[in-house]
């Protein structure tokens, strides 16, 4: 049954129901995004990671201003404002190098309930500046065309129901038709989502991806939401439409 793809703050029989095809909290030890590959921050430097009070890595995040980062709804509520911490330009998680920001503010787009619903959508205001570093917001409908290849980044797990990975890896994804997509989940809503995989699945994100970017060159076109496992065939992943919801999220980011 289609989930969030968040991660490891959930026992394993919860994981089992309910997958988060991008990140909130956590999953297991070593691995990443399903079919992909190792990437580095110099090709994706909007790239950060969430992690919790323990420092649990448990969702994605896209820098989108010098205050701000994206992510996905479900991510933003998983966690206590207080406790979430937004890890900058660190592309093995067990390394020290990069920054922490705590955050001031978290705004969840006041629609969502939960990621299968849509309005999947976040955006947390950090204390301090964030490098420059930012993801363009797709303002054009041209990025979502059926067969458009995009590219997802994170931190999450390498299977479904495998482990982590420690480091930031990547895939390439085509983009899907509307009409294949809402035949693959009832709940599908094209206003707010979009999905992308292969029919015969193998690639895609997974739990820990949650809230990280789906980007056509360096432009985010949609944030990590839900799927039904991992690279399951016929189960693309669902991600947030960013045309969509630009918008605000240029409001609550304080873009010009």
């Amino acid at each position: 049954m289609p989930g969030s793809r968040r991660g490891a703050l959930f026992s394993a029989g919860v994981l089992a129901a309910v997958t988060l095809i991008g990140s909130a909290p956590g999953a297991a030890a070593q691995g990443s995004i399903v079919g992909g590959e190792r990437a580095s921050l110099a090709d994706f430097p909007y790239a950060v990671y969430l992690v919790d009070g323990a420092g649990t890595q448990f969702c994605g995040g896209v820098i989108v201003s010098l205050s701000a980062v994206a992510t996905a709804a479900h991510c933003a509520e998983a966690v206590a404002t207080k406790d979430i911490r937004v890890v900058v330009g660190r592309e093995d998680k067990r390394a020290d190098d990069g920054a922490t920001y705590a955050v001031s503010k978290a705004w969840v787009h006041p629609g969502f309930t939960k990621a299968e619903n849509g309005d999947d959508i976040a955006v947390l205001t950090v204390r301090g500046q964030l490098p420059s570093s930012t993801a363009k917001l797709a303002l054009d409908a041209e990025v979502y065309e059926p067969g458009t290849k995009a590219t997802v980044v994170g931190w999450g797990r390498v299977a479904d129901g495998g482990d982590r990975s420690d480091y930031l890896r990547s895939a390439v994804v085509p983009m899907v038709a509307d009409s294949a997509c809402k035949s693959a989940y009832a709940s599908f809503d094209a206003a707010s989502m979009v999905c992308a995989g292969y029919e015969e699945g193998g690639v895609d994100a997974c739990q820990g991806d949650s809230g990280g970017p789906l980007v056509v060159g360096d432009t985010l076109a949609g944030i990590v939401s839900f799927g039904d496992g991992c690279a399951k065939a016929g189960k693309p992943g669902v991600y947030t439409r960013v045309t969509e919801f630009a918008g605000v999220i240029a409001d609550q980011a304080h873009l010009a």
